[in-house]
């Protein structure tokens, strides 16, 4: 399954709403993007993984390089997250304590106001 990528800009945040399967294959592509909003200046991101059905630890370690270079600037990045199974990965790993995540992302930005 391919991942598809897209953002949107909400409340003056932008959000990078990804579906479908985050792994060995796919995870390049979403570091690029992730990469490229935070070279753009967007440090306080959103990323929306409610259509996400599947990630690997190539995918949680984009999250965790990224959530890094955002702290550096100050930066929050929270995630947006409802499906039991990906959700099962962060608190495995432990990274549920690491990560802001919330079940929408209309939380998710009230969070961040």
């Amino acid at each position: 399954m391919d991942l598809d990528i897209s953002t949107s800009q909400r409340d003056h945040h932008t959000v990078v709403h990804v579906g479908g399967e985050i792994d060995v294959y796919t995870a390049p592509a979403l570091r690029e993007r992730l990469d490229e909003e935070i070279e753009r200046g967007e440090h306080d991101l959103v990323v929306d993984l409610s259509e996400v059905t599947f990630m690997d630890s190539t995918g949680l370690g984009v999250l965790v390089g990224r959530l890094k270079l955002i702290r550096v600037h100050e930066g929050a990045m929270r995630l947006v997250c409802d499906y039991d199974r990906v959700l099962k990965v962060f608190t495995i790993t432990g990274l549920d304590k690491v990560f802001e995540i919330f079940p929408t992302v209309d939380e998710a930005l009230a969070a961040s106001a």
